[in-house]
């Protein structure tokens, strides 16, 4: 007895079945079979598709990309470290007695 390997879909892959399963031209046996999936699963990915279509387009300028450069609590903590780097280096050169 052989068993049968689960198929890997790519997020790509699964938004191409749930295309087509959108426009209707083919059933979901059709897409199923085609694509080597379940068909309950091409109605899985459909709904999902619909459900979170308009998240697309809530945004005008797409989300923001966080810097974790940028973040405030960081830099003031590096800040700090770099003031205690400096006065000791001044305390062991004798800069500012």
């Amino acid at each position: 007895m052989s068993e049968k390997k689960r198929k890997l879909m790519t997020g790509a892959q699964k938004a191409k079945v749930a295309l087509e399963a959108v426009k209707g031209t083919k059933t979901a046996n059709e897409i199923a079979q085609e694509h080597g999936v379940h068909p309950t699963q091409v109605g899985l990915w459909k709904k999902a598709l619909l459900e979170n279509a308009g998240q697309l387009f809530e945004t005008k300028r797409g989300p923001k990309a966080v810097d974790p450069q940028s973040d405030p609590e960081r830099l003031y903590a590096k800040i700090g470290q770099l003031n205690m780097e400096l006065d000791w280096l001044k305390k062991k050169s004798g800069i500012n007695p």
